[in-house]
């Protein structure tokens, strides 16, 4: 009997993994809004780490948060790391592109509680009296994603705050 129990749980394990291994290598999140606000001023908002505070949907998840600004005040260089609880972990970011007043690319490299190192861009297209913003996340989806991908999906984690700080800065934007 130990031994059906025993082979049902091998069986099992090789099942999970198996299907892990066909998972996508890629991934991509991605949420916009429409914010009443011109392109310059939420480009402003996002090209500067220092603006963050206001609008990050995980600023506010741990307020005792160490926070490292280095590189330029703005733009391509400028950097923001960030140590904190086990809700906002440890990483950095650095602008690796930007084109006022349309996009934002960054670097994002998470360390704890997990390591991934992923692109985040911001595009912002006018629209009549209003900017929509599109935030983006991809990235290479390691084996250790891929097995977690059969029980949740990234977009299912990140999106939701994706969606939060999106609202964020809309409101900060709109002021």
């Amino acid at each position: 009997m130990y031994k059906f129990i025993g082979a049902g749980l091998v069986l099992g394990v090789a099942v999970v993994l198996g299907l892990a291994a066909f998972q996508p290598d890629t991934f991509r999140v991605e949420r916009a809004i429409t914010i009443k606000a011109p392109p310059e001023k939420v480009f402003a908002l996002v090209n500067d780490f220092h603006q963050w505070a206001q609008w990050s949907p995980w600023e506010r998840l741990d307020p005792a948060m160490h926070r490292q600004h280095s590189g330029p005040p703005a733009g391509p260089g400028a950097a923001y790391a960030w140590d904190g609880n086990e809700k906002v972990g440890k990483g950095r970011m650095e602008i690796t592109s930007a084109t006022l007043p349309s996009r934002v690319v960054m670097q994002l490299d998470f360390l704890e509680p997990f390591e991934a190192h992923n692109t985040t861009e911001f595009q912002l297209e006018g629209q009549g009296d209003g900017t929509t913003v599109t935030w983006a996340m991809h990235g290479p989806n390691l084996f250790v994603g891929k097995l977690m991908s059969l029980f949740t999906s990234v977009d299912a984690v990140v999106g939701k705050d994706f969606e939060r700080g999106l609202a964020n800065l809309k409101a900060v934007a709109e002021k």
